[in-house]
């Protein structure tokens, strides 16, 4: 360890950072002025900050265009309905000072105008900032990979900012962070590659960075400049740049020597993905011009880190898929399965990027590179069987499944299991343990110090501290374990042509029983599944005869949406038999099915109006039939409450952000207030949330500007 952590309290729940209300602070900083203006009388109702002194004597219940002039009045009053901001591009003068000014409208009928100082030391001098910030793109655009990215992006954000140090920031898939990239003064300590805990950043606050892209405090010194007159401490600040500051945040920047700082959201597919995140040593403002040059910047940046991202996909299938091709035609060439898989075990270890390969077979024991005992192989596999049922087994902590595994680290952190389809035959793939060295800013397992009649605090050592991370080896990636599935296939089938031919040279003679028996099997397989549709089918219609037959609206409209949920499942089916793939489905495939049957069963008037963006998802079978039920029933919410029974425009949208999944049903129609989303008794919303849960996600409602967007959000795979 490279630093003795400070004493704290255990027993502390860091989790209260998540229920602050940081968004209505009831005060602003005291840098710029904020003017809370009446949107039908375009008087001021309130404000905050040194207003007499700086702007005007006689400030409240005075006309706008009596105090920032005629030019914002007009922005102001042309300001469309809903949430946003307006960046004013004529200054207005205050008594001694200019003042650049943004406007936003918030819920209800006010607008907060924000008055800040001018731009200062812009990095493009008097040239023009749209040609800098092509510049900057156009350098993002020419790196060779993500690492020169983030590096190319810290550089310019610094030059943009001329803060003292700028790190780029990346959530991690637990919440937690990693300084990806460094620009920092020479005399500074680095913190580039360190990892901070999710606890750093509260979710309520990264909720707003992904609304609030940029966000500045000049000086954590400062004072905060309550709203008044008294009773609007209670306003929602939430777009509010100057918003005041948490007490916890501040006390955090102290901690680390900041005394000024700044933030800049990256966002991608309309996710935070990490953060900009700047720190000056002694008080520093970031104008709006330069916050909104910023945000401008960081757009661009998440644009090339998704190409980038996508573009080492698709070399990774690219890879899998030529090693396939290299692999499986050797394999099927050779005869007998197991012989032909012993002479090409090298291939077959590199192809998953194993660091020791076995087969296991009959008691039997064949090993390539690093693999445990022979002993603890046998074991190994008789236990993932067991527990897999025969299907693949993935793990990168295998210690984590099976604890008697844990001495075999060294060798063995990470597995992946292929017991073949034929049975009696099991592929092991092994991962050395990766001894990861992880650097934190700060002990991450020490709670925040409380003392007694004490507020909340945050940690106060931000020196190095070292964690040994063991037992785990690298992670399987989703496209090895698709290419693992393919194998699977593809052994099989040439396993059944090896032994078809053996029957053929052995058993000519009952070449034609054979392929009756053949025949009937495939005729049989027909009939269950015809079966198991007409029965499927039979229910359908005994429920849209009952619906016809209901006098009260309600129990046919009830009746109905069973039948569309029947129709979800009933689709599944058909798609796992016409695939022949039972672990995985493609989710796009399977909701572009689905839709269109509910189009049919709508009418031609909701077909119409019906879109569709979807991404391919590959995920378990399970988890897609749980998935095509959530969203048969917010299309058939949209259907019943968007236009009040008429037809209008759904969208339908799948997004895949790393090991997470975004589903979002949009439609354009009246919408639904607060108290209306939060009701939710009825049993299609009751079904929603117990998917949801087996699901381990989340279901939130939004507005669309106009209408109401249902965003599902979920990992793909348990």
């Amino acid at each position: 360890m490279a630093s003795r952590p400070v004493a704290t309290d255990p027993g502390q729940d860091i989790t209260a950072c998540d229920r602050e209300p940081i968004h209505i602070p009831g005060a602003i900083q005291p840098h710029g002025l904020l003017l809370v203006v009446d949107a039908a009388t375009q008087r001021t109702v309130a404000g905050a900050g040194a207003i007499e002194e700086r702007l005007a004597a006689d400030w409240l219940d005075q006309p706008l265009a009596a105090l920032l002039g005629d030019d914002v009045a007009q922005m102001v009053a042309a300001m469309p309905i809903g949430p946003g901001s307006v960046v004013a591009a004529i200054p207005v003068e205050g008594l001694a000072e200019a003042f650049s000014v943004t406007a936003h409208r918030v819920a209800g009928e006010r607008i907060l105008i924000e008055l800040e100082p001018g731009i200062a030391d812009a990095p493009w001098g008097r040239g023009s900032p749209l040609a800098w910030l092509d510049a900057a793109a156009t350098s993002f655009e020419r790196t060779g990979d993500l690492a020169m990215l983030f590096d190319r992006a810290a550089t310019t954000f610094r030059m943009l900012t001329g803060f003292d140090r700028v790190m780029v920031y990346r959530f991690l898939d637990e919440d937690a962070g990693r300084v990806v990239a460094e620009a920092r003064a020479p005399e500074l300590p680095s913190f580039l590659h360190h990892h901070f805990p999710s606890s750093d950043i509260p979710k309520q606050a990264r909720a707003l960075y992904v609304r609030n892209r940029t966000r500045s405090i000049p000086d954590i010194a400062y004072t905060p400049a309550p709203l008044r007159p008294a009773g609007f401490e209670t306003l929602d600040l939430s777009d509010v740049a100057l918003r005041s500051v948490s007490p916890i945040h501040l006390r955090y920047m102290a901690n680390m020597g900041v005394a000024a700082s700044a933030s800049i959201s990256i966002v991608k597919d309309g996710i935070l993905w990490g953060m900009v995140a700047c720190h000056h040593y002694t008080p520093r403002r970031l104008s709006a011009e330069l916050r909104a040059a910023a945000a401008a910047l960081a757009s661009g940046l998440a644009r090339q880190i998704r190409a980038r991202e996508e573009a080492e996909l698709y070399r990774e299938r690219l890879r899998l898929r030529a090693a396939e091709d290299g692999i499986l035609p050797r394999l099927i060439g050779l005869g007998e399965i197991v012989p032909a898989i012993r002479r090409l075990m090298p291939d077959m270890m590199a192809m998953l990027g194993g660091s020791g390969f076995a087969i296991v077979t009959g008691g039997k024991v064949h090993e390539h590179g690093l693999c445990p005992p022979t002993l603890a192989t046998l074991d190994l596999a008789q236990a993932v069987t067991a527990r897999s049922g025969g299907e693949l087994f993935v793990t990168h902590e295998l210690s984590a499944a099976f604890p008697m595994s844990a001495p075999l680290a060294s060798t063995a952190s990470g597995l992946l299991a292929l017991p073949l389809i034929d049975g009696g035959i099991t592929l092991l793939w092994f991962r050395a343990e990766q001894v990861e060295e992880v650097e934190w800013a700060g002990n991450p397992h020490k709670s925040v110090a409380l003392t007694p009649d004490a507020t909340l605090t945050p940690r106060a050592s931000f020196e190095s501290w070292r964690e040994t991370v063991r037992g785990r080896s690298r992670r399987w990636t989703m496209e090895e374990v698709e290419s693992a599935h393919r194998l699977r296939r593809a052994l099989h089938d040439a396993s059944q042509n090896q032994r078809l031919r053996g029957l053929n040279t052995a058993l000519q003679r009952t070449l034609d029983d054979k392929d009756a028996l053949l025949q009937q099997k495939d005729v049989l397989m027909k009939e269950v599944d015809h079966r198991v549709q007409n029965s499927l089918q039979l229910v359908s219609s005994f429920l849209s005869l009952q619906a016809k037959a209901a006098n009260d609206p309600r129990v046919r409209e009830q009746l109905q949406e069973a039948q569309a949920r029947l129709s979800a499942v009933a689709l599944v089916h058909r798609r796992l038999y016409r695939d022949d793939q039972i672990q995985t489905v493609d989710l796009a495939r399977y909701l572009e099915d689905l839709v269109g049957d509910m189009r049919q069963s709508l009418g031609r008037d909701w077909s119409a109006m019906m879109r569709l963006d979807l991404t391919p998802v590959l995920m378990p079978t399970d988890r897609a039939v749980n998935l095509g039920l959530v969203t048969t029933e917010l299309i058939i919410n949209a259907t019943k409450y968007a236009y009040d029974g008429a037809a209008g425009p759904v969208t339908i949208t799948l997004e895949q952000y790393g090991n997470r999944l975004r589903l979002i049903v949009a439609d354009e129609g009246r919408g639904k207030s607060d108290d209306e989303i939060g009701e939710g008794r009825g049993f299609g919303s009751r079904m929603m949330a117990a998917m949801m849960q087996r699901l381990s996600g989340t279901i939130e409602y939004d507005n669309n500007q106009p209408g109401l967007r249902a965003i599902v959000i979920a990992p793909i795979a348990d």
